[in-house]
């Protein structure tokens, strides 16, 4: 376990309300529990409270954890459904349309390439040290329903069944999300890797 905690005992000492079984719990699982949240819900702010919350949440309920799944699993699922919470209680607005960042065809049936074919390729773009900070970046940029569908079957590596329910739609809206949030950050990290400041 992180920072050479043993689990058992840190979930010993959180059953019994001990200080520093609760400071250990956040220094060791702290910045990944923000990490995840962040991506759901798309900002630094919402992130800070949803991971507060799910701290609190899971406090109040540890005395019930028999220690199933492994303390970080647990955690982690807290943190995933309370910033699904979040989503969920913020003020509906109108859903900005995805169209642009998808595949595009000509009225003759053939496709359309919106950015010319001299891109990358994907093991080039393993290469490169920023990918991981780029594909984020990329992600943030999908409309929320899509990122959110995004980030939970291919980072949270969620099923369909659980996003469906989760996110309170069928399986099949969760699969049409998924397939048009893929190929939209596909477009978005072509776009990229595209611009002349990529290059530099």
């Amino acid at each position: 376990m992180a920072l050479g905690v043993d689990e058992a005992a840190l979930l010993h000492g959180l059953k019994n309300g001990e200080e520093w079984a609760f400071e250990a719990l956040v220094r060791a699982f702290g910045a990944r529990m923000l990490s995840v949240a962040r991506r759901i819900v798309g900002n630094d702010e919402d992130a800070r409270d949803v991971v507060q919350s799910a701290y609190l949440s899971a406090f109040r309920a540890v005395g019930a954890f028999e220690g199933s799944a492994q303390l970080s699993t647990w955690l982690h699922r807290i943190v995933v459904n309370t910033a699904l919470m979040r989503l969920r209680s913020r003020r509906r607005k109108p859903e900005e349309s995805i169209d642009a960042l998808l595949p595009a065809f000509k009225a003759d049936g053939h496709y359309f390439e919106r950015f010319s074919s001299d891109y990358l390729a994907a093991d080039a773009l393993l290469e490169r040290k920023e990918t991981r900070r780029i594909v984020r970046d990329a992600i943030e940029q999908l409309p929320e329903p899509y990122r959110t569908v995004l980030v939970l079957r291919d980072i949270e590596e969620m099923s369909t069944h659980e996003v469906a329910n989760a996110l309170e739609i069928t399986t099949s809206a969760v699969k049409v999300r998924l397939h048009r949030a893929r190929q939209a950050l596909f477009t978005l990290l072509r776009r990229h890797y595209q611009e002349p400041s990529a290059t530099r």
